[in-house]
Order: structure tokens, then C-alpha cells, then sequence
């Protein structure tokens, strides 16, 4: 199997794929500036549909001139629906068949996402491409028996997403794109059924969502392998919440043509490299402390081609100096870009 190159059109631009997203939840990559990330070769990037409601406010990001502007991004950006919250708070969220509301930690307060609210949001935040709302299970044995609850619940609120993003879209010259989200846990049959309906929707896009999300590895490579066949080639297909470069690896060679995820950045932060070979560093370790060379010798990012060897970069991260955790988030992204890169030759 190989990959593929697809291209489409946004509002702001022309994207090429294979390609990964860096997340910007709140509207920045943490640590850096909208033109670092670019040099990595990012195309687009992520913000948070919940976050940004939550923190700022969707009504003042319109009123700046939409993400783009907000951000000094400048270029196409992704809305996530909400969705992922609904996995990742758990603890804070109720599920009814019109939505979901959360129980915001930091005010108290009470925030109702349904899918229609969603679509407000996204298309007052401005994004070039939106997702549909969706109920994301655990994979994790926590949630367990309550994939087809889900997987169905999340076909009920596509419909409602495409019918708000049609009422939305009236009068509009270029709406933004829709992309359905597939779920259905690790169950091939409950997968095909989603993915059939999900596909059978006036929607830009496919996305594979509910993966990564608590299963073993070998389990979601398995499934990607599942739906290789399934897709068609009109329309671009991107895996959600993925970019470990092993997985990014093996999904781009079954049919992948999207990633996002935080890992690259947080590993970064944290003091985590990937080099030749998908090996990860830790260069917090002892072994670091008088080593001259610079992160990954093949690399062409500027942390690589600068003047900052792994000893340098050691010593930032044990003194707390904030520019170790800058100099590898911005390796680890060209690390991913350039997988992306090698798939486009």
C-alpha cells in the first residue's frame, strides 16, 4: 500500500496533503509564534471549539476578524466540534440525546454543547474547516458496551450538524467545510456502519475519530487497516488526535491524508525528541550533559541548523529555561511535517 497526495481548497488557501496539524487550543501552538510554526511546514492549524467558547468567548474572535486574523495565523485553521471534551471530561459532562453539558471547573458555570451550538460556534470563530458534534467513547474498558449508544447517537447529531451548517451557509460565498466523524470504537461492524452513513452525507470530509484513545496500538492499526478499502477518493480522510510519527507512519500507508495532535508540542516541553529512525530522547538524561551534537543531524529544522547542541539544550531544561521546551516543540514538529513531506515525492 502507498500513500497518496490530495489537495483542496479553503478559504485561506490551498492544502496539500499528506499533512499535520499543530494544535493551537486557545489559539497559539504553545511556546510559539505563528511564523516558527510555519517554518516547520505546517499548512493549517487547530484551535478548540469548547476552549476558545469557555475562555474568550466565539462572539470577540468574530469581532477581531475571525481566527486567522485573531491568531496572526493567517492562513487555514481547523475547528475541532466539542466533541473530544466529551471523552476527555468525562467526569464533568452529562449526555442527553440534545446534547452535552459540562460542568466547567475553573467558574462553576454550565456549558451546553448541542451539535446546532456547535455550528455557531465554529462559523462565528471563522474556521476554514469545521467538524461535526460527536459522542466520543473511552476505548479504555471504562465506557465499555457503550460503543453503538455512540456510534448512533453521533449519526443523529451529523444530521443536525448538516442541517445548521446549511441554514448557516445561506447568503454565504464560501461556507466553510464540513467534515462528518466516524465512530464506532474498535467494532468493524459498528465502523462500517458509521462509516457508510458518514459517507453517505453532504460533508467535505472524513474523519476517523475515537481512536487513540485508550487502546493498545496493534487495536487502532488494525482498524485503519479495516477501513482502507472503505474509503473513496473525492474527499480527504484525516485521523483525529494522532501524531505519534510510528502511527502517523503506518496510517498515511492505509489511506491518511490528516493528522493533528499535542504530543509533538508536549513532548517538546517536556524535554522529549524524536530522531532518525522514530527513536525518542529524553535529553533531560545524564548522558546529554557534554554531548556536542545537535538534536538529529538529518534534520533541516532551525533547532537543528542552529547553534544549539543536546548539551545546550540538557542544561535549558535543567536551569527551567523556557526556550529548551521552544527549541524541541519546534524540531518535533518538523520531525512530523517531514514524514508528511516524504509521502508527497
Amino acid at each position: 500500500m502507498s500513500s497518496r497526495v490530495f489537495q483542496f481548497d479553503t478559504n485561506h488557501g490551498q492544502i496539500t496533503t499528506p499533512l499535520f496539524m499543530p494544535v493551537g487550543t486557545l489559539g497559539a501552538v504553545k511556546g510559539l509564534t505563528p511564523d516558527e510554526v510555519r517554518a516547520t511546514g505546517a499548512q493549517i492549524m487547530l484551535a478548540n471549539t469548547y476552549h476558545m467558547h469557555v475562555r474568550l468567548g466565539e462572539r470577540t474572535v468574530k469581532k477581531q476578524g475571525g481566527l486567522q486574523k485573531f491568531t496572526g495565523w493567517n492562513g487555514p485553521m481547523l475547528t475541532d466540534s466539542g466533541g473530544f471534551q466529551v471523552f476527555s471530561l468525562a467526569k464533568i459532562r452529562k449526555i442527553t440525546e440534545e446534547g452535552v453539558t459540562f460542568a466547567e471547573p475553573r467558574t462553576g458555570d454550565k456549558i451546553v454543547l448541542t451539535p446546532e451550538k456547535s455550528m455557531q460556534i465554529q462559523f462565528d470563530l471563522g474556521a476554514d474547516i469545521i467538524m461535526a458534534f460527536d459522542d466520543v467513547v473511552s476505548l479504555d474498558g471504562s465506557e465499555a458496551g457503550r460503543e453503538r449508544e455512540a456510534m448512533e447517537r453521533s449519526m443523529r447529531w451529523l444530521e443536525r450538524c448538516v442541517a445548521e451548517h446549511k441554514r448557516l451557509s445561506e447568503g454565504m460565498n464560501k461556507p466553510p467545510l464540513l467534515f462528518g466523524i466516524v465512530q464506532g470504537g474498535l467494532d468493524q461492524q459498528l465502523r462500517k456502519e458509521s462509516f457508510e452513513f458518514v459517507q453517505s452525507q453532504p460533508v467535505a470530509g472524513i474523519a476517523i475519530g475515537g481512536l487513540s484513545v485508550g487502546e493498545p496500538r496493534q487495536e487502532m492499526h488494525a482498524m485503519l487497516e479495516f477501513l482502507q478499502p472503505l474509503y473513496t477518493d473525492d474527499r480527504p480522510r484525516y485521523l483525529m488526535g494522532v501524531g505519534h510519527p510510528i502511527d502517523m507512519r503506518f496510517a498515511i500507508e492505509h489511506g491518511i491524508d490528516m493528522f493533528d495532535c499535542v504530543l509533538p508540542t508536549r513532548n517538546g516541553r517536556h524535554g522529549t525528541a524524536w530522531i532518525k529512525g522514530d527513536q525518542q530522547i529524553n535529553l533531560r538524561a545524564e548522558m546529554y550533559k557534554e554531548d556536542s551534537r545537535v538534536l538529529d543531524p538529518g534534520c533541516d529544522c532551525a533547532t537543528c541548523t542552529g547553534p544549539y547542541s543536546r548539551s545546550l539544550i540538557r542544561h535549558l531544561l535543567h536551569v527551567g529555561e523556557m526556550l529548551a521546551g521552544r527549541l524541541i516543540s519546534i524540531h518535533n514538529l518538523r520531525y512530523v511535517q517531514r514524514i508528511c513531506d516524504a509521502n508527497k515525492a
